[in-house]
């Protein structure tokens, strides 16, 4: 017979401490990769923790949950209280910018154990003498460790303890419960086989537009309404009241770059482009310059800075795009052609996706001999447009670029700008876009798009908004852009546009639209099964009358406003599907931490037919009870609803409006 050998890790070899902590700390929440990566949260969020934390014995436990700023030494600590099977939770609050630490420190509480053994014994008629004294050499102890009035004070207490006699075990339970000679003995503890848990976790801290913010995308070069003049970023200032009015926080502009003339892609993508065409904004650097400037059509700084104030004083935030690739006319190319890939024939490799081909952009190479050389280049781009005060950056197709590049640039420009908001736009496999938000993405686009059915909404949302992926993971919804339009928009036409835009709005406390070819209803693909545009804009100036009478305009500027209003809308932790008979209407709730904001929202997915459905609310997320009366609002329409209990009946026409925005709130 063969023997075998054992096989995996070994243990390794435990030596025995002179001190033994005999309290256990594990399974951390949340706790990102063995806290390889930080947690995220914006300024004047809560971050709740949880661990199991147990000993041996029967002794009693206590813990806290230790906190600090990660410039500061000092550690804050908040109780933690005891929930089921030795599961354990506390919270704190983070206060600004930056990084704060996060652990847990645990202990055998001898002091409580005596307290709840003496309560126990007198309870039972027995002689607690001996307890009494014991419980007098804590307080001994503890006076010892204090000084100045605490100490006299446990000085006293012991002393006092010490004159009970064996009859006096009620009066001494009272004493060992007073709240505060258990505040002192906490205080003035031996902590010396405490034990702390074995790291120290991370939480980045941003600012609050990184957790609610509604974005809208624009061309410059079609702002004048002319399709035979460039436009300009001074003709974007007689956009602004426009998107501001509708209840827009972000300005967001695709690249505003000099665009390159080799290779440029004319109408519709085509390879043979005219005099006159503009090119792809994304195809970046020409003779003018590359990634540090402005195309002259579009304006200089100045007109970028004045833009950016005006947006300012409407409440608007400018947002620019970071694309690190270039055209074939890119500066980089000559002076740097060490950055790019060589083909075997001596030219330099084009982007393709076989069979696709997009000759007129080059990909930077991330192996090149001078690596460091290029990546300090790129961070100078990012710190270039800083220094114009730009803090948002959309940063496209980041999953082709390595990810030890981006957590380099993201740490070290946050380091120094931690205001600065970075929405990844990587449409890719999940792990890959999960991958990129733990490094250190602030936002991400998501698989919105193309979760039309009631299924595939309900799974989606629900992986991304539980443990522990919404640790770190912020989603970004935008029904469109100028690169997707999706088969349900195409098909179901104005009821598709406006079901998508609330869809987007409530189910995501941070979303966008590309306009105005949203709010006027763009819906024709360039050829049968194509998600582009025909006519897209990447490739031609378009003349937009966002004027048109059948513009959602009305309804985004009311959707906006709601949830500008609605504390509920404004995270996506308090989201909770609710059930509904049909498949074709879809019902979810969202809360404030508080529970003072309760929106429920029912959505018609057919875009052609009229639905109707029962919707069984669950009561408990909005503390209601089962007999109790209470008012849906419908912040859309205004109209106002008596419901009762959990089972209700909604009637939705998609022609008219495909949804209900609902306020839940008692009758009094």
């Amino acid at each position: 017979m063969n023997s075998s050998k054992p096989t995996g890790r070994l243990p390794t070899s435990f030596r025995l401490p002179a001190t033994l902590r005999r309290v256990v700390i594990e399974g951390m929440e949340p706790e990102i990769d063995g806290g390889r990566f930080p947690i995220r949260r914006t300024v004047g969020e809560l971050v709740v923790v949880q661990a199991d934390i147990f000993a041996d014995g029967h002794d009693v436990i206590d813990a806290v949950l230790l906190y600090r700023a990660a410039e500061e030494s000092a550690w804050q600590e908040e109780p933690m209280h005891a929930l089921a099977n030795d599961r354990w939770e506390g919270q704190f609050r983070v206060t600004k910018l930056g990084y704060f630490v996060y652990s847990v420190r645990g202990w055998v509480d001898k002091y409580k154990t005596w307290s709840r053994d003496l309560l126990k014994k007198t309870n039972a008629g027995q002689d607690v003498a001996l307890e009494l004294l014991m419980g007098a050499e804590f307080l001994d102890a503890a006076a010892k460790a204090a000084q100045g009035a605490d100490a006299r004070k446990l000085s006293d207490l012991a002393a006092g303890l010490r004159k009970f006699s064996a009859k006096d075990g009620r009066a001494a339970v009272e004493l060992a419960a007073n709240e505060e000679l258990v505040s002192l003995m906490y205080a003035y503890r031996n902590r010396a086989s405490d034990t702390v848990y074995e790291k120290e976790l991370a939480v980045e801290v941003d600012r609050e537009q990184a957790r609610f913010s509604s974005w809208y995308e624009m061309f410059p070069r079609s702002c004048a309404g002319d399709t035979q003049r460039h436009g300009t970023l001074r003709d974007c200032l007689t956009r602004l009241d426009y998107v501001a009015g509708m209840g827009f926080d972000v300005l967001y502009l695709p690249p505003i770059h000099p665009i390159g003339r080799t290779e440029r892609k004319g109408k519709n993508n085509s390879v043979v482009p005219t005099a006159t065409d503009p090119g792809s904004p994304w195809a970046i650097g020409s003779e003018e310059g590359g990634h540090k400037a402005i195309h002259s059509q579009l304006g200089n700084f100045d007109d970028l800075r004045v833009l950016r104030e005006k947006a300012n004083e409407r409440g608007i935030e400018l947002a620019l795009d970071i694309a690190f690739q270039c055209s074939p006319d890119h500066p980089y190319v000559k002076e740097h052609r060490e950055w790019f890939h060589t083909r075997p024939d001596g030219s330099v490799q084009y982007a393709e996706n076989p069979p696709k081909k997009y000759q007129d952009i080059y990909p930077l190479d991330f192996e090149s001999a001078d690596v460091t050389g290029l990546a300090e280049e790129l961070k100078s781009v990012v710190a270039h447009w800083i220094k114009q005060g730009i803090r948002i950056f959309r940063v496209d197709n980041p999953h082709t670029k390595p990810f030890d590049f981006w957590e380099w640039l993201i740490n070290d420009i946050k380091r120094e700008y931690p205001d600065v908001i970075f929405l990844s736009e990587a449409f890719t496999r999940p792990k890959v876009m999960y991958r990129l938000a733990k490094l250190g993405f602030t936002q991400s686009y998501t698989y919105f798009a193309w979760k039309n059915t009631k299924k595939e909404l309900m799974e989606y949302f629900t992986e991304i908004t539980q443990p522990p992926i919404r640790e770190f993971f912020r989603a970004n919804l935008w029904p469109n852009t100028p690169d997707i339009l999706n088969e349900y928009l195409q098909r179901g036409k104005r009821a598709a546009f406006m079901a998508r835009l609330i869809l987007a709005a409530t189910l995501g406390a941070n979303y966008g639209i590309y306009g105005p070819a949203y709010e006027l209803g763009e819906n024709r693909p360039v050829k049968e099964g194509s998600e582009e545009y025909l006519n897209s804009e990447k490739y031609e100036i378009r003349a937009w009358d966002i004027k048109k009478e059948n513009s959602l305009r009305d309804l985004i500027t009311r959707v906006n406003g709601i949830r500008r209003s609605s504390p509920a809308l404004q995270s996506d932790w308090g989201l909770r599907f609710h059930f509904t008979d049909n498949e074709q209407v879809i019902a979810y709730s969202k809360t404030s931490d508080d529970r003072s904001d309760k929106i429920l929202v029912v959505v018609n997915l057919d875009p052609f037919n009229k639905q109707s459905a029962w919707v069984e609310v669950q009561l408990k997320e909005f503390r209601l009870d089962a007999q109790e009366f209470y008012e849906v609002h419908d912040l859309l329409t205004d109209a106002k609803y008596a419901w009762r209990g959990s089972r209700n009946y909604v009637e939705l026409n998609p022609l008219v409006l495909p949804a209900h925005i609902f306020r839940v709130q008692p009758i009094n």
